[in-house]
């Protein structure tokens, strides 16, 4: 049995679920997995500087405790410059939030590309290598909130 869809809403920047009455749309596993990973908010780490300044670590609830919490720390990157460095931070962040992917045998390695596509977009191009040998392109760009 498939797994509800999310299906990104370009317009509003956000995951959604669909109805085809009377019921949601299912399928596309893997993409609403990679969408939920990515655009979740992960726990910050201990040492993470939080960008808006209340300390809130965000993160999901159902994850105090666990080991590997679900989610992305991307949004630790709210208000930064567009800079070399934010690129490379976006990276690993996206890798880090992928990586149980790898680690329960649903894909066998990943590749991330991350650039600036304009002015105030980030984005990344996502590459998931199945074990079977084919692969999965992706790619996202989101608004950036950027210091001046």
């Amino acid at each position: 049995m498939s797994d509800i869809s999310v299906i990104w809403d370009v317009d509003n920047s956000r995951g959604d679920w669909r109805f085809v009455a009377p019921v949601l749309i299912t399928g596309n596993d893997l993409q609403t997995e990679v969408l939920v990973s990515i655009f979740t908010d992960r726990v910050a780490n201990p040492d993470d500087p939080i960008p808006d300044g209340t300390g809130d670590p965000r993160g999901w609830w159902g994850d105090i405790g666990e080991d590997k919490p679900i989610g992305s720390r991307l949004w630790l990157l709210d208000r930064s410059k567009q800079t070399q460095e934010v690129l490379n931070n976006a990276r690993d962040y996206i890798n880090e939030a992928l990586q149980w992917l790898i680690d329960d045998g649903v894909v066998a390695s990943i590749d991330v590309q991350t650039q600036w596509v304009r002015d105030t977009f980030l984005g990344a191009q996502i590459t998931l290598y199945q074990p079977t040998g084919t692969q999965i392109d992706m790619t996202y760009a989101w608004a950036w909130n950027q210091l001046a």
